[in-house]
């Protein structure tokens, strides 16, 4: 444990760490996406499908690796018990801080199949990262407005063509697709321009989920929902790079899906719409619940 360096020198260890981890393991990925590139035979991609996760699965130990190295946090987690990495999962959680993506590819690393993420299609850019999404396969989604379909109708419907792709690939090996319904970081003042009704989390977006559920409905067995609680203050990331995070609590559950949701027409459905909408809604008002209360329980804790 490196915990007793000064924060700075912490927080400049875990970056070279975490940038020597990335380009290593990014450059094993390359070498396999463009072996599965030059062998297009549904047997071999199978195969090359493993073993691209498990490469990933070791990229993600290695953080692991260094952030046990570089951090002291005490984990509150209940709920990983009986996760299974041959099933699919459809993983939900609130969203607070790029901290988020490392707290579930910790938890969640080998107990379930690797997770992909539902990411923007501007994110294909980023440097080095952004090939690796790709040639992990990660879902790129591109989302408009409502304004913008209502002049360029001919778009309506292409995320839901690309996630159709993506999970076509996805039924070759089990998979997890994670996504967070507020579609953004949670911010006071994202919260106050929202009016949510919701005191710890932002309006969810059911589109995401959704699209998953329409798509690839039929393999998952449940929803996994994560609520992520951060009871000494929601760090930055410059601040978990630099071992400041003492505290994170972590809740999932299992969550039946109702089958009336699986192989839905969420786009073009107004009543299936609706119904999915409310459901979500209904599920965000008892993580917010939830949340309160950890935070309560946390506070008594330190009494």
């Amino acid at each position: 444990m490196l915990n007793f360096l000064p924060k700075t020198v912490l927080g400049i260890i875990s970056f070279l760490l975490l940038s020597l981890n990335v380009i290593f393991w990014c450059t094993i990925v390359f070498i396999f996406a463009l072996l599965k590139l030059a062998l297009p035979f549904k047997p071999t991609r199978v195969i090359l499908d493993h073993v691209l996760h498990g490469i990933a699965a070791n990229w993600i130990s290695c953080n692991s690796g260094w952030m046990r190295l570089t951090g002291k946090i005490r984990w509150d987690v209940q709920g990983v018990d009986g996760l299974n990495d041959r099933d699919w999962y459809l993983v939900n959680s609130n969203h607070q801080s790029w901290v988020d993506i490392f707290v579930l590819q910790h938890l969640l690393n080998r107990k379930i199949p690797f997770l992909k993420f539902l990411i923007k299609q501007e994110l294909i850019y980023v440097p080095v990262i952004g090939l690796a999404w790709w040639a992990l396969e990660f879902p790129f989604m591109r989302r408009h407005s409502a304004e913008y379909l209502a002049k360029h109708p001919e778009m309506r419907g292409k995320d839901l063509e690309t996630m159709r792709r993506a999970c076509a690939k996805f039924s070759r090996v089990p998979t997890s697709i994670m996504n967070f319904p507020e579609g953004t970081r949670f911010t006071k003042t994202k919260h106050d321009k929202q009016r949510s009704p919701y005191q710890f989390l932002l309006k969810p977006k059911a589109g995401g989920l959704a699209l998953s559920l329409s798509t690839m409905g039929e393999k998952f067995q449940s929803l996994l929902d994560v609520t992520i609680v951060y009871p000494d203050g929601v760090p930055g990331f410059w601040d978990f790079l630099c071992g400041r995070v003492k505290r994170i609590i972590v809740r999932m559950q299992k969550i039946p899906i109702p089958k009336q949701f699986i192989d839905s027409d969420y786009e073009n459905d107004p009543a299936c719409r609706e119904s999915f909408q409310q459901w979500l809604s209904e599920l965000w008002k008892e993580k917010d619940g939830r949340i309160g209360q950890l935070y309560i329980e946390a506070r008594s804790a330190y009494k």
